[in-house]
């Protein structure tokens, strides 16, 4: 979509976006981090990972990571429908964030959310046909 068509769908609804294509908006990634740690935090798993794959690198060659991190885009590329959530629960097992229990795990939980919007519509939109 260029950005003509971005003016045009955004003037054909006066500036409101589409709920039923769309879905509901976030404000939670405009938010800018209000104390030192939370940038720490928010990197903590992927310098986890990052140095777990230095060790393994280390300990049993180049060919372990690399085959690891090939499992772990295989697994990322299979996804179910717009609408229906996926537990990712063999993408946990290979980075080992199965075994941690963090305050996603309870709250907020992705199969408690309410998903807004026509399942037909938001394939449609997921493929690129609207």
């Amino acid at each position: 979509m260029d950005n003509q068509e971005v003016l045009l769908n955004k003037d054909k609804h006066y500036g409101v976006p589409d709920l039923l294509t769309s879905g509901p908006s976030s404000v939670k990634n405009d938010l800018v981090s209000s104390h030192p740690l939370e940038r720490s935090e928010k990197n903590y798993t992927q310098s986890k990972l990052s140095q777990e794959m230095l060790t393994l690198r280390k300990t049993q060659g180049l060919h372990a990571p690399l085959k690891l991190r090939m499992e772990q885009q295989i697994v990322q590329q299979i996804n179910r429908g717009p609408s229906l959530r996926s537990s990712n629960a063999l993408f946990d097992a290979l980075t080992g964030r199965d075994e941690d229990i963090g305050f996603e795990d309870f709250l907020n939980a992705p199969e408690d959310q309410e998903v807004i919007g026509q399942p037909h519509a938001l394939q449609e939109r997921q493929d690129g046909l609207l």
